[in-house]
């Protein structure tokens, strides 16, 4: 078991870059794809990614994670060199915005697709499929020296449902001991591969294959991931569950789910989340910065330097 969860964990990427967990970490969604659930095509072109990365930031987000094949239930899967001609003038043109410091993930489950994007500029990779889809990503993760996040879901986009629309719900029997033995599995699988430990993040994959009362008892028990050991990523926003157990209508719009996405995040902040991959980013960082404070009795990062500044 690693032991770097609490509240010195530190998330290793690379070119030495690491992001510590001492606080909630905000992870802005730029999705450079056509069809994703929220907001496909918005970022249509170089220009338009680097421009929202870049507001993004100003915005308070800690890290970015771009993506150029939608993981939306459905989806159909996007081949390498599309992936690749949809990410790499966009990963150019953010670093030239906003310098080399700011962490990015690669959203992918091909092996060719993050190599791509690291040598563009990305420090890690966020593959959904935990390295189950391509046996190369997680010795690739470890000859680069990148960071990793690992999700758990029951089956690929193409084959999957929205967390509301299950004829019949997926039967898991207890949903987080089956999803905390898989990533246990895959951590080790990584560790095997030779990446190093603290550069994993898990992440329970919430909306992949889970029913809403699913999601909801993975956010509940979240501790159950946390004791683990390493760092969870809390992947909400703007879900389909997050509207059912908010009281909207089956017909909601993604964008229609802001506030009971930002409520459902400070709840999984405080049962162990400390990432949290978000399409709103001020929203969340607000939220999560007044909740991290009331929580701690302790203000943090901008926040408590303008505090003593008045």
């Amino acid at each position: 078991m690693h032991k770097q969860a609490g509240s010195n964990a530190v998330w290793r990427m690379a070119d030495g870059i690491e992001l510590v967990l001492d606080r909630p970490r905000v992870m802005a969604i730029l999705n450079v794809t056509p069809d994703s659930f929220s907001d496909g095509g918005r970022l249509s072109t170089p220009i338009a990614a680097a421009e929202a990365a870049a507001r993004a930031v100003v915005d308070g987000a800690d890290l970015l994670d771009i993506g150029a094949e939608s993981t939306r239930p459905g989806a159909q899967r996007v081949a390498a060199g599309e992936q690749l001609a949809r990410l790499i003038p966009s990963i150019r043109a953010i670093r030239q915005r906003i310098g080399p410091l700011v962490p990015m993930t690669v959203d992918t489950t091909r092996a060719e697709v993050a190599a791509g994007a690291l040598e563009a500029g990305a420090t890690a990779i966020n593959d959904v499929s935990a390295g189950t889809d391509d046996p190369q990503m997680l010795p690739l993760a470890a000859r680069r020296r990148v960071g990793v996040v690992l999700m758990h879901r029951l089956r690929p986009p193409e084959g999957d449902s929205y967390s509301d629309r299950y004829a019949v719900p997926p039967d898991y029997g207890d949903v987080v001991a089956a999803v905390g033995r898989f990533l246990a599995a895959r951590a080790k699988a990584a560790q095997e591969a030779g990446v190093e430990a603290a550069a994993i993040v898990l992440d329970p994959g919430l909306g992949f294959g889970k029913s809403v009362a699913d999601n909801l008892a993975l956010i509940a028990r979240t501790g159950d991931f946390v004791a683990l050991g390493w760092p969870i990523l809390s992947g909400i926003s703007r879900k389909s569950f997050v509207a059912r157990v908010a009281g909207l209508g089956p017909d909601t719009l993604p964008a229609e789910r802001v506030e009971p996405s930002v409520a459902l995040a400070v709840s999984h902040l405080h049962a162990g989340a400390r990432i949290f991959r978000v399409h709103d980013v001020i929203q969340h960082v607000e939220a999560l910065r007044v909740a991290w404070a009331a929580w701690t009795g302790r203000a943090s990062g901008d926040a408590a330097r303008s505090a003593q500044a008045e």
